[in-house]
């Protein structure tokens, strides 16, 4: 089983529609599509669910949520969960200037907790200058993974530029887990978060993810699980191919508790 943990159909300068992410979707067996902030919430997260509820056996919606601002009960998140088909929550802290632990944040927390909604939170680049860099710093999690043991979180793009600190929670928490979105284009940078995280022990906390529509889910496999070859000359170290492919082939969505 092959899951894509890292895909949009509504984002800033995303050019494909809901029928092109499906069709480059052809390769794995389902995808994450994480609804973005671009559009107002309640607009995203619309466009997203009717695309979702028509591939319930594939696409796996998460919601785009600020909770400083939008409706953080109970009763709306059920819905949001039995009626617009959504299995968790995404966070753009950085990008919409609200601390991961702010008081509001940390109430939605616990109804995501009680719902088994997993979060993924979203901070990584590309930057406008307004987003708050502080905000996206994985060690902000902490505090959130240590008192709510049973919530599941991903840190979206393994937590850029903040790598280090993501290694740090993926080994910390039982309940973290890294999302490693790949870059065709920057080889060196993917080498480098995986014999980091193989170093760290933690490689079996990594999600394989595309970024779809930015890369495809094929080109991005193919660069994981080729990237030991460009090393045959070289004494660099390397990583067990088998440990790479169990990367791919994760189970993310039993892990996370999402039901197919």
């Amino acid at each position: 089983m092959i899951i894509d943990c890292h895909t949009h159909i509504n984002c800033p300068g995303c050019t494909v529609g809901p029928e092109e992410h499906f069709a480059e979707s052809g390769q794995v067996d389902g995808c994450f599509v994480l609804a973005s902030p671009d559009e107002p919430n309640r607009q995203s997260n619309k466009f997203v669910s009717e695309y979702i509820l028509r591939h319930t056996d594939k696409m796996f919606g998460f919601a785009v949520v600020d909770p400083t601002i939008d409706d953080i009960s109970k009763r709306y998140w059920s819905a949001m969960k039995s009626e617009m088909g959504f299995k968790g929550a995404v966070l753009y802290c950085t990008g919409q200037g609200f601390h991961p632990a702010h008081s509001l944040a940390l109430q939605f927390y616990e109804i995501a907790e009680e719902l088994k909604m997993p979060l993924f939170f979203h901070n990584a680049g590309p930057f406008d200058a307004d987003a708050v860099l502080e905000y996206a710093r994985p060690s902000l999690l902490d505090e959130i993974a240590r008192n709510f043991k049973d919530l599941k979180i991903v840190i979206g793009s393994m937590g850029q530029p903040f790598i280090n600190e993501t290694l740090c929670m993926l080994d910390k928490h039982e309940n973290v887990y890294g999302d490693l979105t790949i870059n065709p284009q920057k080889i060196w940078g993917v080498y480098n978060t995986v014999l980091a995280a193989h170093e760290a022990g933690v490689l079996e906390k990594l999600f394989f993810g595309s970024g779809l529509p930015f890369c495809k889910p094929q080109n991005c496999i193919e660069t994981l699980l080729g990237f030991n070859k460009l090393l045959a000359d070289t004494n660099l170290p390397t990583v067990p191919r088998e440990k790479i492919r169990e990367i791919v082939e994760r189970d993310s969505l039993s892990i996370l508790g999402i039901a197919r």
